[in-house]
């Protein structure tokens, strides 16, 4: 009995809402649900259909674009360039021979060994008296009459040695200075240094630690900061700094050396 009642017919909708009002949303609603789950089968079906065969209407209305090989041709191109005189390979003429070398024997020192471990290579003190050759660092087959002892041409090898780096002093019995002292020293920062506009429109002060290196004759190099302020005023350090006139240098032990010095630079503004 239960299975043949049909909700969504209009004689239940009608019992349902008899004697209500029927301009009431839920009637609308109820009224209209039908439709509304109709439209929404069809269109869930018809986008599933699209959906499978899309695909394959769309490859046989557009043909498949023919596939495209590309080819590069590789010219080769003559280079008629001079090359310079001082990059050629030229043959070396009239290249002086080497010199004969003297037939010469190698003497071995003697050493005290078990019998065992004696080698027959050793050249013994009987054969050195036999053999006519001079004695030196080496066996070499030469010339008995003359030539150059190989000893001779090992003795006048090149040796290149590593140029030294100078010792650049910490503390020494004389320290550099400014020429005329420190008082001419501040005066003559205050007199170069150009305050930056940046530091200068953000009311940056402060002082800048550097430290640098004064050489035997007085130069100032390797300026390094130590402690910042701000970037423009850390540079403007530095230049005023590599700018400075010679100083005196440092001694140690009557010498002039390499000394550090430690110079904090003052940026202040005036009121």
């Amino acid at each position: 009995m239960a299975k043949d009642i049909d909700l969504t017919a209009q004689k239940w909708l009608d019992l349902v809402f008899e004697g209500k009002n029927k301009h009431y949303g839920a009637y609308v609603l109820r009224e209209e649900s039908g439709n509304r789950h109709l439209k929404a089968l069809l269109i869930v079906t018809i986008a599933g259909l699209a959906l499978i065969f899309l695909p394959k209407v769309i490859s046989s209305v557009i043909p498949e674009a023919p596939e495209v090989t590309q080819t590069e041709e590789v010219k080769m191109v003559e280079i008629n360039q001079e090359i310079p005189e001082e990059d050629q390979i030229k043959q070396i003429e009239n290249v002086p021979p080497p010199p004969q070398l003297k037939e010469t024997v190698q003497f071995t020192p003697p050493v005290i060994k078990r019998d065992e471990e004696v080698k027959n290579e050793v050249v013994t003190q009987q054969e050195l008296t036999d053999n006519k050759a001079d004695i030196s660092v080496k066996t070499v087959e030469g010339v008995k009459d003359g030539g150059v002892d190989i000893a001779d041409l090992q003795d006048h090898k090149v040796v290149v040695q590593e140029e030294k780096k100078p010792e650049i002093f910490s503390h020494v019995e004389v320290p550099p200075s400014f020429p005329g002292g420190e008082k001419e020293l501040m005066k003559w920062l205050t007199e170069n240094i150009n305050y930056p506009v940046i530091a200068a429109e953000q009311g940056i002060q402060g002082r800048v630690i550097l430290r640098f290196v004064v050489g035997p004759d007085g130069t100032v190099g390797n300026v390094d900061v130590l402690r910042s302020l701000d970037p423009s005023c850390d540079k403007e350090a530095v230049r005023v700094v590599k700018k400075m006139p010679k100083w005196i240098p440092g001694k140690q032990n009557g010498n002039a050396v390499y000394v550090y010095y430690t110079l904090p630079v003052l940026f202040k503004l005036q009121s």
